[in-house]
C-alpha cells in the first residue's frame, strides 16, 4: 500500500510539471523502463534516487518531502501476511489492501466472506480447497484468516467501512456440519456496528443480475486521489483491475446489486429463517 501511494505521488507529481517518463530518465540518466516500473510499483525506489526524483519535481515543502521519503523507506517493510506467502496464493495481495481499505464493498454468490466467517466455518472452506493439505496447514490458513477480520476491529486508522450483498445461495449451501452452519449464520447475525459492517441479501426471487459471472471486492482508500481497486479471484490467483473503465464497470453492477438486495433488517430476518432451520 505505501509503494501504491507513493507511486501515485511519483506520477501526479512529474505530471505536474509537464515531463514524460522519457524526460525524467533523460535528465537523470536512468532507463525509461526504471522509472516506469517504480510508478507501476514493480520495484522499489531507494531513498537516494526518490531524493533525486523530488528535486527534479521542485517538490520544495519539506513537510511534504520528508512524508515521502518516509513513505518510501516504509514501503519495503513486510505485512504479517508475507510470512505465510506459500499459503496465500491469491489472497497476499487482498490483505494488504485490506489492511489499509476505507471502505469494502464485497459481493459473494457461494460462502460467507472470509471477513465475517467463523473459525469452524473457514476451516471447512479451506479443508474443500486444500484437501491435499495436513491439518497444520489448514489451522495456519485459519489463522491467516482470523487475523485478517483484525482489520474490522483496528483503532488506527479507523476500521474500514464493510458492505456486504450476500447471494442467498451462500445461506442456503451448507457447509461443513449443520452445527457450524448454524454458528456461521448466527454469526452473521451478531449485533455489531452497523456505520462498520453492512450485510444485504440478494433473495432467489430477485432472478437474473448483472454480477452472475461471480464474486468480487471493491476498496477504496484514504487517499481521495486513489480511485481505488477491484479484486477478482480464481483458482490461481486474482486479479486486480485499477483502470477507470474497470472500476466504473463494477460501481455499475455494485450500483445494480444493490437496488435488487432487500434492505438490512430484512437480510437479517431471512439469515434467521436459515438459521433455524
Amino acid at each position: 500500500m505505501r509503494r501504491r501511494r507513493l507511486a501515485a505521488e511519483l506520477r501526479r507529481l512529474r505530471t505536474d510539471v509537464r515531463l514524460t517518463v522519457d524526460d525524467v530518465a533523460g535528465r537523470l540518466q536512468w532507463p525509461a523502463s526504471k522509472v516506469s516500473r517504480i510508478e507501476n510499483r514493480q520495484v522499489g525506489v531507494s531513498t537516494r534516487d526518490l531524493r533525486k526524483m523530488l528535486d527534479l519535481y521542485q517538490v520544495q515543502d519539506q513537510a511534504y518531502r520528508a512524508q515521502l521519503l518516509e513513505m518510501g523507506r516504509r514501503a519495503t517493510e513486510r505485512g504479517w501476511w508475507q510470512s505465510y506467502s506459500g499459503l496465500l496464493p491469491a489472497l497476499g495481495n487482498l490483505i494488504g489492501l485490506e489492511a489499509e481499505a476505507a471502505t469494502i464493498r464485497t459481493y459473494e454468490p457461494e460462502l460467507i466472506p472470509g471477513l465475517l466467517q467463523t473459525a469452524d466455518y473457514a476451516r471447512a472452506v479451506i479443508r474443500a480447497w486444500y484437501p491435499g493439505d495436513t491439518m497444520e496447514q489448514i489451522d495456519r490458513r485459519v489463522e491467516v484468516r482470523l487475523e485478517r477480520q483484525e482489520a474490522l476491529m483496528r483503532t488506527d486508522p479507523s476500521p474500514p467501512k464493510v458492505s456486504v450483498v450476500l447471494n442467498e445461495g451462500a445461506l442456503a449451501r451448507r457447509v461443513g456440519s449443520p452445527e457450524i452452519m448454524r454458528a456461521q449464520l448466527e454469526h452473521l447475525m451478531r449485533e455489531r456496528d452497523r456505520a462498520n459492517v453492512v450485510i444485504q441479501v440478494l433473495p432467489f426471487s430477485t432472478g437474473e443480475h448483472p454480477a452472475m459471472v461471480g464474486p468480487f471486492t471493491m476498496l477504496t482508500f484514504l487517499d481521495p486521489a486513489d480511485p481505488g481497486v477491484v479484486n477478482v479471484e480464481n483458482v490461481l490467483g486474482a486479479l486486480a483491475m485499477e483502470q477507470p473503465e474497470e472500476i466504473r464497470a463494477y460501481e455499475e453492477v455494485w450500483g445494480a446489486l444493490q437496488a435488487r438486495a432487500v434492505s438490512p433488517d430484512d437480510s437479517r430476518a431471512i439469515i434467521k429463517t436459515y438459521a433455524l432451520r
